[in-house]
Formats: C-alpha cells, sequence, structure tokens
C-alpha cells in the first residue's frame, strides 16, 4: 500500500500552479460563497482521473494549471490520471455513500473516502483514506493524504496534497521537452529501419528502389519490385511519427560505382514533433541539428545511434 499512498500523494501535488501554504497571503477582498462542497471538487477529481476524462478532469483544476495541462501532450495528461486512478486502462467510477468512491478497473479496485474538510479563508483542506479493495490484509488502517483545495471564480480548485508542491507549467515544459527528445530518439531507429529496408531491396532486386514507395507492402498477393513489404504502409507513405521522410538516390556513376542513396527526416509540426532535423549520408553516417524544421544536411553535428536495449 505504502507505494499506492505516495504516488497518490505525489500525483495530486504535480497539479497545484500558486504558491505553497506557508507562503500564501489570504486575500484582503471578501470571498464569494463557492458553488460547490470541497468534496464534490476531490470526488470530481478522482472520478475523471478513474475514467480518464481530459476534459473533467481538468475541470477541477485552477485556471493557471488548467491552461498548462490542456498544452501537455495526450499521452502526458493520461500519464497523470493515471497517477490517481492506478489503472493502464480507463475504469469506472462509482460513487458510494458518505462521499466514498471505487474506481474499478480491469485488473483492480481502488476504494476512496473522502473526508470533511476544514475551510480556511479562501483554502479548504481535507482528508483521503485509500485503501485496494480486497486487500490481502482488509484490517490495516487505510492510508491517508490532506488535500487543499482553493476557492478560484466561485469554485473549489485542487491546490496541493501533503507537503509537496509542484507548479505545472513548469511540469509542462519538462514533460513535453521529454516527450520531443523520445520522439527524436523513435525517428533515429525509424531512419536505421528504413536504410535497413533500403538495402534489403538492393539485395533483393540488385538495385535501389526509385522511391521509398517501393518499400511499402503490396495491395494483395505476394512481394514485387513495386512493393516490396519490407515497411508498413504510414513509414513507406514518407511520413511517420510527426515526421516526413525523403529518400535520394546519390553516387551512382557511367564508371560503374554503385549506387548510394540519403535519408533525411524534418518534424512534421516544429517544436511539437520534433525540434531536430536528421540527415544519413551516403556513408551512413547520421547528422543532426534544430533547423527549425528545414532539412538537416552532412555539414550538421554527427548523431550517435541510441544503444540497443
Amino acid at each position: 500500500m505504502r507505494p499506492l499512498f505516495l504516488s497518490l500523494l505525489i500525483a495530486a501535488a504535480l497539479l497545484s500552479g500558486t504558491a505553497p501554504f506557508a507562503t500564501a497571503e489570504p486575500p484582503q477582498a471578501a470571498v464569494s460563497k463557492p458553488s460547490a462542497e470541497p468534496a464534490q471538487t476531490v470526488h470530481a477529481l478522482l472520478a475523471a482521473a478513474c475514467e480518464q476524462n481530459q476534459a473533467e478532469f481538468a475541470r477541477t483544476l485552477p485556471l493557471r494549471s488548467a491552461r498548462a495541462y490542456a498544452r501537455l501532450t495526450e499521452p502526458s495528461r493520461v500519464a497523470l490520471m493515471k497517477r490517481f486512478s492506478f489503472l493502464e486502462a480507463a475504469g469506472k467510477a462509482v460513487s458510494g455513500e458518505n462521499s466514498a468512491l471505487r474506481c474499478e478497473g480491469p485488473a483492480r479496485t481502488l476504494e476512496m473516502e473522502i473526508g470533511r474538510a476544514e475551510i480556511q479563508e479562501n483554502l479548504a483542506f481535507l482528508s483521503v483514506e485509500v485503501r485496494l479493495s480486497g486487500a490481502a490484509q482488509p484490517s490495516a488502517p487505510p492510508r491517508r493524504v490532506q488535500i487543499g483545495l482553493v476557492m478560484e471564480g466561485g469554485a473549489w480548485k485542487l491546490l496541493s496534497a501533503g507537503l509537496l508542491l509542484l507548479d505545472l507549467p513548469a511540469l509542462e515544459r519538462e514533460w513535453n521537452r521529454d516527450s520531443l527528445e523520445a520522439n527524436e530518439r523513435s525517428i533515429i531507429a525509424t531512419l536505421q529501419l528504413l536504410a535497413q529496408a533500403v538495402e534489403n531491396y538492393r539485395r533483393t532486386y540488385a538495385h535501389l528502389p526509385e522511391r521509398i514507395e517501393q518499400l511499402g507492402p503490396p495491395a494483395h498477393g505476394t512481394a514485387t519490385g513495386g512493393a516490396a513489404g519490407l515497411l508498413d504502409a504510414e513509414l513507406a507513405g514518407g511520413t511517420k511519427s510527426g515526421y516526413r521522410f525523403r529518400y535520394v538516390i546519390a553516387g551512382a556513376s557511367s564508371q560503374g560505382v554503385q549506387a548510394k542513396f540519403e535519408l533525411a527526416a524534418v518534424p512534421l509540426a516544429y517544436g511539437t514533433t520534433g525540434q531536430r532535423s536528421f540527415f544519413l549520408d551516403a556513408q551512413g553516417v547520421l547528422h543532426g541539428a534544430d533547423r527549425q524544421g528545414a532539412l538537416a544536411s552532412e555539414a550538421d553535428a554527427t548523431v550517435a545511434a541510441p544503444a540497443a536495449n
């Protein structure tokens, strides 16, 4: 249960977009009456996370954090909700008595009991007891974490959990950067796959393909020189994972010099699907650089291929 409790503690803290309680100054102006009870906000947050409902999840966040959440990549948004629901796939949220919530997933069910709120000016504090349904030791006391809420625009919004406070806009930049870097690594692997497919085509048909489309799967029947079945249809179409690929034959001569080839990859949406452009030269050396979405060349720095797992 301890990893489960700590995961919940950390996950809720990720959503904070305001200063810690110790340094926050309560506003001097009168505060309007909230439109919902604090427990309802926590219940809605946990239910949305359980069902991986991104729109409902965002409604429980302060405006600044909600805007940062919306700018996260979809995998990052889903990963954040998973830290609340502890389910790999979307589950079903079932409301119980006295603010209880069950999150029923394919592999396990999580039970949460939301306590009564202590309200201080524009802040509210309440505890959540967390347990796994059908745990091996049902008599063991549940773990408890204190949730902090702030009233914004007449509604309670998630602020913190325990003593851990992180800035979601800063986390947005970090997660999106990590996502770009991970995608760039996959593109390097895709370039290597593409180069190997070209060489396999050469060995089979004794010449290089004229176009990358010739490496794709046949519409029906067996593979041919026009559809060699060496790549999936998406990559043979020239795009994959937010990048566009270019294939060029180079180096052939009338004196019998064997033809070579070059490959290039550029992000389809610069800054979103990738930052760097890549170029695999005729000698098989990989180059890469931030070209603002333009083609890279052999003048750019060499890039080491990721180590195989």
